[in-house]
């Protein structure tokens, strides 16, 4: 358990730096943009590293039961799961979908912590889910207080966005299907079916 929570210290103290802007921008001052980059995207790995194999650990070595999720909790968390992917998607392309939610890919991290907090009750899931619940709340409030509008919106080709939005809708619901089928079981060593 340790090692999980060293690694969400990490990962997400690296990622609440914008939150503080006047540390952020001293960093950014004092190394230049490419080495802070450089050096954010390092930590960032090795905070996420240790938070994987520091979940795993901890799911392995039986991780205290907090509260045990009634089981129709799992049929929500799949549903919440599915704009998750869009929303991640659509954070990288232009499109009324990244326009509407400003910051898609905190409300995809806000979600994917909520649902799934629904359906896991153990000390290890808690701690991970909630701590990226918290950081993501934390950080959209931060955005709105610095009066970040959000990532630029841009026409694209296809007139507003339409086009990608379809797209990021297509390719969000292949890579849900997808992560279903085997991604899960790969990546997390959880089968969902």
């Amino acid at each position: 358990m340790d090692m999980l929570v060293l690694g969400l210290l990490i990962f997400l103290g690296v990622h609440a730096l914008p939150i503080f802007a006047g540390t952020r921008a001293a960093l950014v001052g004092r190394l230049g943009a490419m080495p802070y980059r450089a050096l954010f995207s390092l930590v960032s790995a090795a905070g996420l590293a240790l938070i994987v194999v520091g979940f795993g650990r901890a799911r392995m070595d039986g991780s205290p039961l907090l509260y045990d999720p009634p089981a129709w909790t799992h049929h929500v968390t799949m549903l919440l799961m599915l704009p998750v992917f869009v929303l991640l998607i659509a954070t990288y392309v232009p499109g009324r979908i990244k326009k509407i939610t400003r910051h898609p890919m905190l409300v995809a991290v806000k979600l994917w912590a909520f649902a799934h907090l629904l359906s896991n009750g153990d000390l290890a899931s808690v701690l991970l889910f909630g701590s990226f619940l918290v950081w993501a709340v934390a950080d959209r409030i931060s955005v709105k207080r610095r009066g970040d509008p959000g990532t630029p919106f841009s026409v694209d080709l296809a007139g507003e966005g339409g086009l990608s939005d379809i797209l990021a809708v297509l390719a969000g619901l292949i890579v849900y299907g997808l992560f279903v089928w085997k991604g899960h079981a790969l990546v997390i060593g959880v089968p969902l079916t």
